[in-house]
């Protein structure tokens, strides 16, 4: 294991307050066989100046234009020589072992695991989210998505993976084609995961919380105001159905029925209803009606839904289907 490099990823805009935290959360790491690219992804609060003085050489960053999260973690990749590859977003930070148990995970399990997820815990309520993995049916080991595998169970994979608490191998990484970029700021990363998912072996590991995601950071911290964009994968799903092997593509169509109907929920919420009969008509499948939020989300779809929205609103009462 000592022999194999791994290229960590941290994509940086506007993070001034909190980067050297971050930065200090890769230097700590047990495993010390890695690389740190920072890609200064426009930034303009000096948060780059401040990546670019930390005191570690194993540490350098790239300066670009701003062009969103997915492509400056493209951007990283390509600069990286790791044979393994880790992500992390420039507000959460890793525990220290994280980079040493997910390596071990991951290589003790031959060429069967594609990449490594492990549990986390939200910052600034520090719970973990083992038990609420755990209660969606996740567990810790090998996944593989086959014909059999619960449409709702791999929905819950997939939201499970997120870049800052995976390691991937960098071969995986690039022949599904990186992170999905065209600025979205939302869900680019489970466009790669999606399509990972649908084809490759991967390994849950949620034993153990090894990344602290510091929600009160992010810049998605203010959902209750606003809806969260829609998924790429929702909004651009073809480059998804042609990855998906045609035994899978019934798994594939229930998996994106579920999350569009869900998304529908959320827009409906917004008041927006006419995207969301747009994305329900868009993902209607056979048998639909027997899949989760396809009846709210048909509420959603109409006026009527705009106006229970704008009601629970005024309530104060916050949509907890963004995520």
């Amino acid at each position: 294991m000592p022999s194999t490099l791994v290229s960590v990823v941290l994509p940086l805009y506007n993070k001034a307050p909190f980067i050297t935290r971050a930065l200090d959360s890769i230097a700590a790491q047990t495993y010390r066989n890695f690389e740190a690219i920072i890609v200064d992804d426009g930034s303009t609060d000096g948060s780059g100046d401040i990546a670019a003085s930390y005191p570690d050489p194993r540490f350098r960053v790239i300066r670009q234009t701003n062009a969103g999260p997915g492509a400056a973690r493209n951007r990283g990749v390509d600069e990286a020589k790791g044979e393994v590859l880790a992500f992390l977003d420039a507000d959460d930070e890793w525990l220290p072992g994280f980079l040493e148990k997910s390596l071990d995970l991951l290589l003790n399990s031959g060429d069967a695991a594609a990449c490594v997820t492990s549990s986390y815990v939200e910052f600034p309520r520090n719970v973990s989210t083992t038990a609420l993995w755990r209660e969606r049916g996740l567990k810790s080991g090998i996944f593989r998505a086959d014909a059999s595998t619960d449409a709702m169970r791999f929905v819950h994979a997939l939201a499970f993976m997120s870049p800052c608490s995976t390691v991937v191998r960098a071969d995986v990484f690039r022949k599904w084609g990186g992170f999905y970029e065209n600025r979205s700021l939302y869900g680019e990363d489970a466009y790669l995961w999606l399509k990972v998912l649908l084809n490759e072996t991967v390994s849950f590991q949620l034993e153990e919380p090894l990344v602290r995601v510091h929600f009160d950071a992010s810049g998605l911290s203010n959902n209750a105001v606003r809806s969260t964009p829609v998924e790429p994968f929702l909004t651009h799903p073809a480059e998804v159905e042609s990855a998906c092997p045609p035994r899978l593509r019934r798994l594939l169509a229930e998996a994106l029925a579920i999350r569009a109907f869900k998304r529908a929920c959320v827009l409906g919420y917004w008041g927006k209803w006419r995207d969301a009969s747009a994305l329900r008509k868009r993902f209607s499948i056979s048998g639909g009606s027997k899949l989760p939020y396809w009846f709210a989300s048909a509420l959603a779809a109409t006026p009527m839904g705009a106006i229970a929205g704008k009601a629970a609103r005024a309530m104060g009462r916050v949509a907890s289907l963004n995520n």
